[in-house]
């Protein structure tokens, strides 16, 4: 393993290589958020057995600079930085891994900068924030009256801060965000090195309260655009509502699918051996 940082557009960003000396093309790893640093993704590093697999903490969270500056919140800055990241390491042949706001980012590299890439991995990744707000919306109709109403309340109110809201949302995130009970060591220091000025500038104070300057963002009609192997994958109770996933599936051409059972936005955590199998086929499959 090793690591290091990267001079990228607004400061500097820290990655860490997995299996350095695999034989297989890299996988580059693309965590969430916007500002979610990658240590939830750390069940990925499993592949490195086959291939060298990198991470790194996108500019305003985990390990990398915090600058103060909201006017580098951009997308395409964001897609400035993973250029960066590729040339700095090399990465002339890599696969491209996006977790949820990841393969936003991947998305929007691939239809601006045409990038020669062996395959694309969704994880669980909108093509559409006002969708996917809309059908957030939805699974918060479904939660217990007490959680909704407390939800609908202060968001009426705009007070996000107090303790019967942020339990709420928790329940929400165990059900359509990581249904394991623990959740994953990685996962909590996530949560304890977000990036909450990048979050909340983004996309909003919650993963279904879009307010940020992700709110309009949608490329659902250029999903045509994207000619690399893809594979999509969501989970049965995933944020992400499976019909969504479909859709990407059935616009990006000749693009797979992979629904898993009982899982939800971290299906990679609470399914990490058939996740991992999965993701091996469809990588030794591309490169075969």
């Amino acid at each position: 393993m090793s690591e290091g940082y990267v001079d990228v557009p607004g400061g500097r960003v820290w990655y860490v290589i997995h299996g350095d000396g695999g034989e297989g093309i890299p996988l580059l790893c693309l965590h969430g958020g916007p500002g979610f640093p990658h240590d939830y993704l750390e069940e990925l590093a499993q592949l490195a057995d086959r291939r060298p697999v990198i991470f790194y903490d996108q500019l305003g969270c985990g390990r990398s600079d915090r600058p103060d500056d909201d006017s580098l919140w951009r997308v395409d800055r964001f897609v400035e930085e993973l250029a960066a990241v590729r040339t700095a390491l090399g990465l002339d042949r890599l696969h491209l891994f996006g977790s949820s706001w990841g393969g936003m980012l991947a998305m929007q590299y691939v239809l601006d900068r045409k990038p020669q890439l062996e395959s694309l991995i969704l994880a669980s990744s909108p093509a559409s924030m006002p969708r996917w707000a809309k059908e957030c919306a939805e699974l918060v109709a479904h939660l217990p009256d007490d959680a909704r109403q407390e939800i609908e309340r202060h968001e009426a109110e705009g007070w996000y801060g107090c303790p019967e809201y942020t339990a709420a949302v928790l329940l929400f995130d165990k059900r359509h965000v990581c249904r394991l009970d623990p959740w994953p060591p990685g996962l909590e220091r996530a949560y304890a090195g977000v990036g909450m000025q990048v979050y909340t500038h983004m996309n909003g104070p919650t993963e279904f309260t879009v307010l940020g300057v992700l709110k309009e963002w949608d490329v659902t009609d250029r999903l045509g655009e994207i000619s690399v192997p893809t594979l999509v994958a969501s989970g049965e109770h995933d944020e992400l509502r499976p019909a969504h996933a479909e859709e990407i599936a059935r616009r990006i051409p000749d693009a797979e699918l992979e629904i898993f059972p009982d899982a939800s936005h971290l299906a990679f955590a609470e399914h990490p051996d058939g996740y991992r199998e999965r993701v091996n086929e469809f990588l030794d499959r591309v490169e075969g």
